[in-house]
């Protein structure tokens, strides 16, 4: 199980657009087998700051993620909407239920 958070800041005019393309993203990449979970989080008290939880079944199952339509749809779409650009954090599960 491979846990990665990405960490996003938009232009404060791209939140609806951003937010509309990353939950097709997400409905897009759930299907995906080696895809756990999916999740687009927006900050309470910034909505300029998002962070995606996607928990993989593999450790291949990121790169084979990337490959897909969906992704490469998302990425062209955010790119321009982004205020500074994206970073991940990859974590291991110590004790969770996926």
């Amino acid at each position: 199980m491979l846990i990665v958070h990405v960490h996003i800041q938009v232009k404060p005019d791209q939140v609806e657009a951003f937010k509309a393309a990353s939950v097709e993203n997400a409905r897009n990449s759930r299907r995906e087998p080696g895809v756990a979970r999916f999740d687009v989080l927006q900050q309470q008290d910034d909505p300029t700051r998002f962070v995606l939880v996607e928990i993989y079944r593999t450790a291949e199952a990121p790169a084979e993620h990337k490959q897909t339509a969906h992704y490469q749809t998302w990425a062209e779409t955010v790119a321009d909407m982004m205020a500074v650009p994206r970073f991940s954090v990859k974590f291991d599960a110590v004790d969770a239920e996926a």
